[in-house]
Order: structure tokens, then C-alpha cells, then sequence
């Protein structure tokens, strides 16, 4: 069995820029302020499924 990732993706573009673990702790989306590549600015990532 391996490791399960999910994507973050950019809330202003939507382009998915990261992959993360997922762990079981975390109950809540995962929301971090990341630079994306494709909007030139930092910009809050959300956890996709």
C-alpha cells in the first residue's frame, strides 16, 4: 500500500501547483499561502481531492 497525495490548487487560477500527503489526522481541507507559477503572486492553495 502506498502513500495516498492530494493536490493544492491555486484559489485565483485553480491550476493544481503542489502535492502533499494526505494524513488521517488532518479532519479539515489543508489551506497554505504558496507562489504559483502560473499567477505570478503568493496565493492562498487549497487541498483538492
Amino acid at each position: 500500500m502506498g502513500v495516498k497525495k492530494v493536490a493544492l490548487a491555486c484559489s485565483v487560477c485553480a491550476s493544481r501547483n503542489y502535492m502533499v500527503t494526505k494524513k488521517p489526522e488532518r479532519m479539515e481541507r489543508l489551506e497554505v499561502k504558496k507562489y504559483c507559477s502560473f499567477c505570478g503572486h503568493h496565493t492562498l492553495h487549497r487541498e483538492t481531492m
